[in-house]
């Protein structure tokens, strides 16, 4: 029995509907995090208040620093699962870029934008 080499296309229509809804998910929470950099949601008087302490300010901006933080991270990985689409529409999703074998569909499920099997993760320097 030879080794597999790709996916059919009925389990790439699989992974297909998990990508598609992580990210959907993915997109909604960047969108979160722009509204709250952009102040889109706000109802307050923060950008209109004369004065502030100074401790205030910094707060208020570690806290604006970790949200672009975490809108940046978001955006790689709603990057990362468009990417994911291109390779299932390629039909090369689930292929180690490493080693050229199958990646294991429960890491693909649990990490649908994976690009690597856990050995060649694991071989990578940190």
């Amino acid at each position: 029995m030879s080794e597999k080499i790709r996916y059919t296309d009925e389990e790439l229509d699989e992974f297909r509907e998990i990508v598609a809804h992580k990210l959907s998910e993915a997109k909604q929470e960047y969108e979160r995090y722009m509204n709250i950099l952009m102040n889109k949601d706000g109802n307050d008087v923060d950008d209109t208040s004369p004065t502030y302490k100074l401790t205030e300010e910094g707060a208020d901006t570690f806290n604006r620093e970790l949200t672009m933080q975490f809108a940046n991270r978001q955006l790689k990985l709603v990057q990362s699962l468009q990417a994911a689409m291109v390779r299932i529409e390629n039909k090369t999703y689930g292929i180690c870029c490493v080693s050229g074998k199958l990646i294991p569909k429960e890491r693909l499920k649990a990490v649908p934008h994976a690009t690597m099997c856990i050995e060649a993760k694991k071989a990578q320097p940190k």
